[in-house]
């Protein structure tokens, strides 16, 4: 009888060893499968931003130089202001005119890239600043200065950036804050524009799926 018992108890361990090897090996299989799936949502992604980013070189060298250190764009366009002032049509240069024309090019230089990628999303963030003066107020003056290109753009222009575009003013000031963006040596190159396109909707599309 007790080896009947004993035969019974090494039968059932051998069932019970057999269960948890077989549940134990299907929750290998299961974590494996999952780290697969992350590992190609992941590499998808990486493929749209590398995408995304690249058609940005779509932008024409004549109207803007990408500064990879920055990751920005910087507008060829030498803009020069009076001290404190913000309206674009008050600019100092002689040939005034063809400034706001180049100006005008790239506006539309940037509408015809959001438009040929109208598949994504955008933030197009247009960035002021402001050369180091004895003008006290050029945080505030450099978003002005944005806001009035933004303007010139829009009523002047008649530029439509689209609906694939969120747009957003900043001003970086004139650098007398630690503010870590972009200046030149040359005070007086610092009054220009400076844009930003970044995709928003790479992992809001991955993530849906």
């Amino acid at each position: 009888m007790a080896q009947k018992k004993e035969s019974f108890f090494w039968t059932s361990y051998s069932d019970l060893m057999t269960s948890l090897f077989f549940i134990m090996l299907v929750l290998f299989i299961l974590v494996i499968v999952v780290l697969h799936k992350r590992m190609e949502v992941t590499e998808h992604q990486l493929e749209e931003i590398q995408k995304v980013e690249s058609s940005t070189k779509d932008l024409s060298r004549d109207y803007f130089t990408y500064r990879p250190e920055y990751k920005k764009y910087v507008l060829n366009i030498a803009v020069r202001y009076p001290i404190g002032e913000s309206d674009i049509n008050r600019i100092e240069t002689k040939n005034k005119h063809e400034v706001l024309m180049q100006l005008h090019q790239a506006g539309k230089e940037i509408e015809k890239f959001l438009y040929n990628h109208r598949e994504n999303q955008y933030l197009l963030i247009i960035e002021g600043q402001a050369s180091l003066d004895a003008y006290t107020l050029n945080y505030e003056l450099s978003y002005q200065r944005a806001l009035g290109l933004l303007r010139y753009w829009t009523n002047q222009c008649g530029i439509q950036f689209g609906r694939n575009c969120e747009i957003q003013i900043s001003g970086s000031g004139d650098g007398r804050l630690d503010t870590h963006s972009m200046r030149e040596l040359n005070e007086r190159e610092n009054q220009r524009f400076l844009i930003h396109i970044l995709p928003k909707n790479i992992f809001e599309r991955n993530e849906s799926k």
